[in-house]
Formats: C-alpha cells, sequence, structure tokens
C-alpha cells in the first residue's frame, strides 16, 4: 500500500473530495486545506455542492466537468464503495479512502479496474510520513 500512497502523493494533482462540506469543524474541511497548500486543486464533492476554500462544489462526481485524479472519500465504510465505483466510471487514476473506511470488496473492484487505492489512511499524515 505505501507504493500507491507515495504515487498519489507524488502525481495526483486534482483531488474531488467526498464528504467536503463548508463545516470549519469536520476532518475534511482540514484535510482540503493542506491539500491546497501543498499545490493541490481540490474539489468539494457533497450534496449541497458549496463553495468551500474558494473552489465550486458539485453534488456527485459524475457533475464534474473536468478530470478529476484521486477521488478521496469521507464517508462512512459502508457508503464508501459506491463512491470508489464512481471514481472509476468517471476515469480517476486512484481512490482515497480516509481513516476508518475501509471496504474491501471496493478496495479488489477498484484495483481490478486499474486504478491505484489506499484504505485507512490520510493524506496529511501520509505527506509528513512520507
Amino acid at each position: 500500500m505505501r507504493e500507491d500512497v507515495d504515487w498519489i502523493l507524488e502525481n495526483c494533482q486534482v483531488w474531488a473530495i467526498v464528504g467536503l462540506s463548508d463545516n470549519p469543524s469536520r476532518a475534511a474541511h482540514g484535510v482540503a486545506r493542506f491539500l491546497q497548500q501543498r499545490g493541490r486543486k481540490i474539489v468539494p464533492v457533497h450534496p449541497a455542492a458549496e463553495t468551500v476554500h474558494g473552489e465550486q462544489g458539485y453534488a456527485t462526481l459524475a457533475d464534474i466537468p473536468f478530470p478529476v485524479d484521486v477521488v478521496d472519500v469521507f464517508r462512512r465504510s459502508e457508503d464508501a464503495g459506491r463512491f470508489a465505483d464512481d471514481a472509476v466510471s468517471i476515469g480517476a487514476k486512484a481512490v482515497w479512502f480516509q481513516l476508518g473506511v475501509v471496504d474491501h470488496e471496493a478496495y479488489r473492484r477498484t484495483k481490478a479496474a486499474g486504478l491505484r487505492m489506499v484504505m485507512d489512511v490520510c493524506p496529511a499524515i501520509e505527506w509528513r510520513a512520507g
């Protein structure tokens, strides 16, 4: 998995962040800011389609009108698999499940489709550790 973590951090510039809202008390809010500070473009994906950190939000991954490199999922494990499937559908290069988000079946499907994938890790922690 470390190889996929490193590859995503080095090669993925556009991060669609599923579950990102304009609520500063949520972990996704801080991680999105962290990614922006490292030069990454963030794309909020939330049913409310809110603008977060100056970036236009979209209700679904399919609504994003430009290519996405990685889909970063801040949702419960039982909901996360459908976003991994959506990542495959939109042609993303990778899927990142945040801390506490684990779905082994989604992992197998996503890897079988040729995408990089990591689970139960945070880019802010991994960036510092790498």
